[in-house]
């Protein structure tokens, strides 16, 4: 309770941080919110050409399921390099006054969260081009959204600790966020990765879990829900280690920052 009452304290400089997040990405942007649509549509557009043409891809609804991947696949990355960065970057304001120093990393995750469901807004156009009409599954997409912003959360509360003690990480990041992008199926059919001795590769990636139950939601396709109860446990247990490592941590941030 004390930890609640704390946060509620201070709900209203969390919701200033988020604000100057969303500044700060745009400022001296002439396209501004506009990039954020213009960029995946323009993305999937080569994914699905180069991919589609490469693979033989012929389902109707390929330049759908790669900008779903896409968009989600871009959130998490963004979310967890920012939440990554985020107790240097303010290391001016920590040192001067006291505020929850949790905030500087939900934050960063919240701002980009905003900017990631302002882009979904695409999806909608593109959905019926490719003549997927809406459906009663649509309503289900917030459960792989609340999945993917609370796995981004757990891994970024990691990161935004040990970066404060291994300059490096942000380095190894940019490595691993590449890995995970491939072992997520963004841009290719998962059937014959699944199928084969590598099939560990996306069956234990939980961002190709949420991924997947989302594609499934826009689809009208069944909820494979194995996915959805590791990617939650996956989730979960990011949260409880990040949370145990940034308090234990966080009183020796001002001396390494």
């Amino acid at each position: 309770m004390k930890y609640i009452k704390n946060f509620w304290q201070h709900r209203y400089l969390l919701g200033e941080l988020v604000k100057k997040g969303i500044k700060l990405k745009y400022r001296r942007s002439y396209l501004g919110i506009i990039w954020s649509l213009l960029e995946p549509i323009l993305t999937t557009i080569v994914l699905t050409v180069v991919f589609g043409t490469l693979f033989g891809v012929k389902d109707a609804t390929f330049p759908l399921y790669v900008l779903c991947g896409r968009l989600l696949f871009s959130f998490f990355s963004s979310g967890t390099n920012g939440a990554l960065r985020s107790i240097r970057a303010n290391s001016g304001m920590i040192k001067k006054v006291y505020v929850p120093k949790y905030l500087y990393p939900m934050a960063s995750i919240l701002f980009n969260f905003i900017i990631f469901l302002i882009s979904l807004i695409i999806l909608i156009p593109l959905a019926l081009y490719c003549k997927v009409t809406p459906k009663i599954s649509w309503l289900y997409i917030i459960l792989p959204l609340l999945l993917l912003i609370l796995f981004t959360f757990g891994v970024g509360m990691i990161l935004a600790t040990i970066d404060v003690f291994f300059r490096d990480m942000e380095y190894l990041w940019s490595v691993v966020t590449l890995l995970i992008m491939y072992m997520s199926a963004i841009f290719y059919p998962p059937e014959k990765l699944l199928n084969s001795n590598f099939g560990f590769l996306l069956k234990y990636n939980p961002l190709f879990g949420i991924i997947q139950t989302f594609r499934s939601c826009m689809l009208g396709n069944a909820l494979n829900w194995k996915y959805i109860v590791y990617a939650a446990g996956f989730s979960f247990i990011c949260i409880l280690i990040g949370t145990f490592l940034f308090y234990k941590k966080q009183d020796k941030f001002i001396l390494y920052i």
